[in-house]
């Protein structure tokens, strides 16, 4: 007789809760190298905005136009702390999820465990019932001779 699983439909339900939350949190990670990587392309900006203000500087040159690097670095920096805060904030909603994964692949893993068990032992009891059946049938047909 065929192995079935009595809690067949809740280890496919866990089976995917899982992977529902194993995605989200990649996708998650993926939010996260977006913004570090806009971090480091403004960090560049900054610095690139930094050099041309010194060499600005250096040599005469309209206000407007010292003013308007001024302005640069400075709008470049103020989007990278509004980044940082919002890499801050994915960092926090990461972790959390990091926990709501591992509870959900707990949770899984103990069901899978308890089939795999389930299913071993649903086998010895086939062996034993198949040899069961051969020594009988292997009785009867020693009685007879």
């Amino acid at each position: 007789m065929a192995y079935k699983f009595p809690l067949a439909a809740v280890l496919r339900l866990r089976e995917s809760i899982e992977t529902r939350e194993e995605r989200t949190l990649l996708s998650m990670q993926m939010e996260i190298g977006k913004v570090s990587r806009t971090i480091e392309e403004l960090t560049a900006a900054i610095a690139g905005a930094r050099e041309a203000q010194e060499g600005a500087m250096r040599q005469p040159a309209p206000a407007g136009h010292l003013h308007s690097v001024l302005w640069e670095c400075q709008a470049a920096a103020h989007r990278k702390g509004v980044l940082q805060k919002q890499l801050d904030a994915l960092h926090k909603k990461r972790d959390e999820q990091m926990q709501v994964y591992r509870d959900a692949h707990r949770d899984r893993e103990m069901l899978s465990d308890l089939h795999s068990r389930n299913k071993e032992a649903h086998a010895v009891e086939e062996t034993r019932a198949q040899q069961k059946q051969l020594d009988d049938l292997f009785g009867a047909r020693h009685r007879r001779s």
